[in-house]
This record gives C-alpha cells, sequence and structure tokens, in this order.
C-alpha cells in the first residue's frame, strides 16, 4: 500500500509544502506548493512575530492542511526556521498553529538548517570533490556552507536574511547609491567569518540554492532565450548575466521590477538587498562560476529522511 508523507518548510517569506509518496520503487516527491506568507513583515528585527503575520501564517498552515487531507496524507513535518526561532513569542505561534490544525512544528537551529541545504543541494547536484560554497538567502537568515560532494568542510547560518536587509536599508524605491553603501559597511562586518572560512577553503563555484536564485535564473533564461523546464533541477545563470541583472535591478523601482519578464511578486521586494549581497561576495572572492540548485531546505529534509530509512531516492 501506498503511503504519502508531507514536509513543510516555513520560511520567514514562503512557506512551502512537498508531498511524497512511497511505492515499490521507494519514495518521490508527488507535488509542490507554495505561499508567499512574510511571517517576518514588520517584526523581524525586533524579535516579534506581528498579529498579522500570524494571521497569514495560520491561513497557510490551514490551506496546507486541506491539501494534505484531499491526498491522504499520513505523516506531516514541519519545520520553522529564522522567523520563529528567533521571535520571542515563537513558541506561541507554534501552539496556535498546533490548535488550529493539529500540525506539530519544530523549531530548527540555523545550523540544522545549513545542514539540510547542503542535503538538499546535494540531491540537486553533482559536485564531484570540486569545493563550492552553498548560499541560501532567507528572510530571516543566510546559511552559508562550504562542502563539495562528500563532506561538509565548514557551515555557518547568519541572522542577515533578506526581510532583514529590507527593512534596515532598503527604504528608497529605487534604492539609493547611499543605500547600497550602508549594505556594504554592514557586510564587511557580518561576513567575516565567512570570508575566514573562502581564505581557508577557496571554493571557486558559488551555488545558489533556491529563493533569489530561482528568480534570477528565470531572469537570466529569458533574457538570453533559454529554454528551461519547470521539472529541472539544476538551472541556468552566469557571473555575466548576474551583474547585468544587478545592474538593471538597483535601478528600478518596485512597479519597474515587477515588469521585467521572470519576476514574481513573492520576490520583488527582497531580491535587490538580497543581490547587494551577492555582489559583494561575488567582488571579494574570486569565483569562477555560479549554479544554481532548485532544491534546498525541503528536499535536504527528505534526502535526509530516505538515507535514515535506506529507502532508494
Amino acid at each position: 500500500m501506498n503511503s504519502k508523507i508531507a514536509i513543510i518548510d516555513m520560511g520567514t517569506n514562503t512557506f512551502h509544502l512537498l508531498i511524497a509518496e512511497a511505492d515499490e520503487r521507494g519514495y518521490h516527491i508527488v507535488s509542490r506548493d507554495r505561499l508567499a506568507v512574510k511571517i517576518g513583515m514588520g517584526g523581524i528585527n525586533e524579535g516579534i512575530i506581528t498579529e498579522e503575520g500570524l494571521h497569514r501564517a495560520l491561513l497557510a498552515m490551514q490551506s496546507f492542511k486541506n491539501t494534505m487531507e484531499q491526498s491522504g496524507i499520513t505523516k506531516v513535518f514541519a519545520f520553522g526556521t529564522s522567523a520563529l526561532r528567533n521571535a520571542r513569542n515563537g513558541e506561541e505561534v507554534v501552539k496556535k498553529i498546533k490548535a488550529l490544525t493539529d500540525i506539530d512544528v519544530n523549531i530548527i537551529s540555523g545550523d540544522k538548517e545549513a545542514e539540510y541545504i547542503y542535503m538538499g543541494v546535494k540531491a540537486a547536484l553533482h559536485m564531484e570533490r570540486e569545493k563550492s560554497l552553498i548560499i541560501d538567502i532567507g528572510g530571516g537568515s543566510v546559511e552559508f556552507i562550504i562542502g563539495d560532494n562528500d563532506h561538509i568542510f565548514w557551515k555557518k547560518s547568519l541572522e542577515i536574511g533578506a526581510q532583514r536587509l529590507l527593512e534596515k536599508f532598503h527604504k528608497s524605491d529605487p534604492i539609493t547609491a547611499d543605500e547600497i553603501e550602508a549594505l556594504n559597511i554592514y557586510f564587511e562586518k557580518a561576513l567575516v567569518p565567512v570570508f575566514d572560512a573562502l581564505k581557508i577553503h577557496q571554493p571557486e563555484i558559488l551555488i545558489g540554492s533556491s529563493g533569489t536564485f530561482d528568480t534570477l535564473s528565470d531572469i537570466f533564461c529569458i533574457t538570453h532565450d533559454i529554454n528551461k523546464s519547470a521539472e529541472e533541477i539544476e538551472t541556468p545563470l552566469s557571473i555575466p548575466g548576474f551583474y547585468e541583472i544587478y545592474q538593471e535591478l538597483i535601478h528600478k523601482t518596485r512597479a519597474e521590477r515587477m515588469n521585467m519578464p521572470g519576476m514574481i511578486e513573492m520576490r520583488v521586494d527582497m531580491i535587490v538587498v538580497a543581490c547587494c549581497l551577492i555582489r559583494y561576495l561575488l567582488e571579494h572572492h574570486a569565483f569562477k562560476r555560479i549554479r544554481v540548485s532548485t532544491y534546498s531546505l525541503k528536499e535536504g529534509v527528505f534526502a535526509s529522511m530516505i538515507s535514515e530509512m535506506k529507502l532508494p531516492a
């Protein structure tokens, strides 16, 4: 008999639902859903989930619950990340979700999040023995992992996610040169542990995990007339291509960014500060290329569960 599991990644900006099914071949992903919940909006830098954020979270979890009931889900694994782990009322939010939906939410550490992201990227891309810096830009935290196909050499989760940066620095439309300079000064201090690790391990490849990188790849592919299917787990982006998009983004208003082919509503606000972070990394370390993995935390959780169950993927 087939059994289904659901994995919910409750990110600071986006909630994701992944449904997987077991049959005689093992587990495989059957559907995905995502909702722009922005649970961190308005309270992320104060360490609080606002009433509005809680309301959006409850609506999203109820929507996922309905989907899971229709799909006959037997097991649910829900994970809370940066916004929930740093909010004074994080546990209260978790209790309200449980009361409404009967879903237990596990708030994970930044370290665990980085580990799952590595597992997700490893399931999508073959890294071989080349060391890469994997970067996952969330709304609340950014995970940095240096690894190859076999090992994590170093990992760090920093609470410098795009919603935090947006609310601290990006106050003009379009962003000003002064705001970009303020971000640069902030990165210089915040990224010290990352650059210390880069000096030691010298990775030559930057791997962007999901989120902002998915949208950058979409814009890049449309601009360069590259056809890609929705099923692809590694998607195209080049360093010169990134810089072209970055230059466009920093000179556009929100409305103008929304008109860029490939842009989506759930990324339009945070993409500018996220790209300032990517640009800072590219300027301060000699990366030779960028790769983009559409897999991230939720696929990493899935990959970990499969290896624990010793089932073929």
